[in-house]
């Protein structure tokens, strides 16, 4: 009887240690707190736990207290996603700003300081980076997420970021394999499908993902995808083909499999939670992501009470259970480790403060808008502006990775270094948004400011009617320029963080850079 009862706990804590559930405010509540004592090793935050760098400091050494290596893990990209800087936008440019400048050394120094930044927030596991090829321009959920539409030029990039963000002393974790970037559907609403030979696969989704395991990728992100391929039957979260058949034994990864989250569409609609989750550790993985959308206790017991009740059915071995959660353990400890290794601090910073919010600028020597201006791409032959002008944001719709709470364009920015700048906001919902644009600018130059424009053929169609009247327009595109230049000026910045709008109105105004 006691060996049973031992054995009933140790499969208890087992599959708590697997779980990496998320939950609600700024202060970790009872629940989780009572639950990181039983024996859960991961903890995964939002935008909506974080304030400030001091609150999230405080807030990770609430959860240390509880147990000193657990895992706490975070979503943050730089760029388009973000939730260090969620209310204000990011201080580092995303992937396809790296990527459009191809420095490595560049990407790795981002990377150091954004793993520096975290780390001094104790966190240790970053949910990144995409390595996914966009090889599908309408992709709606990757995008600036991806470094590029070149397999080689995605895996330099991606071993650069690995290296850059474990030299800090946090976890990368490389996602989302096999290769989320032929996507023409979000996972978040539905199944995904590529259909791929495997040829295309390896020559093409597989190329970064294995660049990132021999850079060392201490964790790596499945997809909620179907690839016949591969697996006919099964997304990848759930396929033993490819997690332990491709990942594990072909590609000969051993580290941390970590799921995308399972509470997504892709999975929740055709499995339910309960059963993906234990679908997912029985086909290879080993931390089951859940929390952006389900974040209380009952989630985490009706999780941990699933595992534990597939074990005891036979459903899923136990050796498999234990041995996921010992790999959870094994991270957590490198995590503990790395922290005392880490002796520098990472880039040199010095840093302004953005009007009105008191986070940084970047001015100075900060590598993040550093590379953002890198990234800036300005075609055609107006002139630049002088004087006040109109900011027309013509507003897409954000997928629910991007979230839409996170500030982006470039009017804040045009308002401060040209005072008396007015803006507008439109979307696909707006009558007749180009010529709403037209009115409200009045006499005053037009900015307008778009989003993937490609991918919202309302977008390109209130450009048409705006720049037909006001062809002294510029056009600033902060999503990926597929579509062309157009305009008296255009300015790519291939992405909207709060840096590349920065950059943008740097450039739209021909302003010297401050302490560049």
């Amino acid at each position: 009887m006691t060996t049973l009862t031992s054995t009933t706990d140790t499969v208890t804590r087992d599959a708590l240690a697997v779980l990496q559930p998320g939950f609600t405010g700024t202060t970790a509540p009872d629940w989780l707190l009572r639950r990181v004592g039983e024996g859960l090793s991961s903890v995964g935050l939002f935008g909506r736990n974080i304030e400030s760098p001091e609150q999230l400091a405080a807030l990770t050494a609430q959860l240390r207290a509880e147990r000193d290596d657990v895992l706490v893990a975070i979503d943050e990209e730089g760029g388009d996603v973000t939730r260090l800087e969620v209310r204000h936008g990011s201080s580092f440019p995303g992937n396809l700003a790296l990527g459009s400048v191809d420095d490595v050394a560049l990407t790795r120094a981002v990377a150091k300081e954004l793993g520096r930044r975290l780390a001094d927030c104790g966190v240790n596991l970053n949910w990144a980076p995409s390595a996914d090829v966009n090889s599908n321009p309408g992709n709606p959920v990757i995008g600036v997420r991806s470094f590029g539409a070149d397999p080689h030029l995605v895996a330099r990039h991606t071993a650069a970021y690995v290296e850059g963000l474990q030299a800090a002393g946090v976890a990368a974790c490389t996602k989302h394999f096999p290769g989320h970037g032929d996507t023409a559907v979000d996972s978040h609403h539905a199944l995904p499908r590529i259909d791929v030979d495997l040829e295309t696969l390896h020559a093409r989704e597989l190329v970064p993902f294995r660049a990132a395991i021999a850079a060392g990728s201490k964790s790596v992100m499945s997809a909620h995808i179907l690839l016949p391929a591969l697996d006919p039957h099964r997304p990848a979260t759930l396929s033993p083909q490819i997690l332990t058949g491709l990942l594990r034994e072909e590609l000969g990864y051993d580290g941390l499999i970590v799921t995308d989250a399972v509470e997504m569409q892709a999975i929740a609609s055709t499995y339910g939670i309960e059963r993906g989750s234990v679908l997912a550790i029985a086909a290879g993985a080993d931390a089951l992501c859940v929390g952006g959308g389900l974040d209380d206790d009952s989630t985490v017991l009706r999780l941990r009470d699933a595992l534990v009740a597939a074990v005891r059915a036979g459903e899923l071995p136990e050796e498999r259970l234990a041995d996921a959660a010992a790999r959870v353990r094994a991270l957590a400890s490198w995590t503990r480790r790395a922290r005392g290794a880490v002796s520098e601090p990472g880039a040199a910073v010095q840093e302004g403060t953005a009007p009105g919010t008191g986070h940084s600028t970047g001015i100075g020597s900060d590598v993040g808008l550093i590379a953002a201006r890198r990234a800036v791409k300005v075609t055609g032959t107006g002139e630049p502006l002088s004087g006040p002008a109109y900011v027309a944001a013509f507003t897409p719709v954000a997928n629910i990775a991007v979230g839409d709470e996170t500030p982006w364009g470039v009017a804040a920015e045009l308002t401060r270094l040209l005072p008396g700048t007015e803006t507008g906001t439109y979307s696909g919902e707006t009558e007749a948004p180009g010529a709403g644009a037209l009115r409200a600018a009045g006499e005053r130059r037009i900015v307008a400011v778009v989003r993937d424009a490609h991918r919202h053929p309302w977008m390109t169609e209130a450009l048409d009617v705006v720049l037909a009247a006001r062809p002294d327009t510029i056009v600033v595109e902060m999503g990926v320029p597929q579509a062309g230049p157009r305009g008296a000026l255009h300015i790519a910045t291939h992405g909207a963080a709060r840096v590349c709008g920065l950059a943008a109105a740097e450039a739209i105004t021909q302003s010297s850079p401050s302490g560049a």
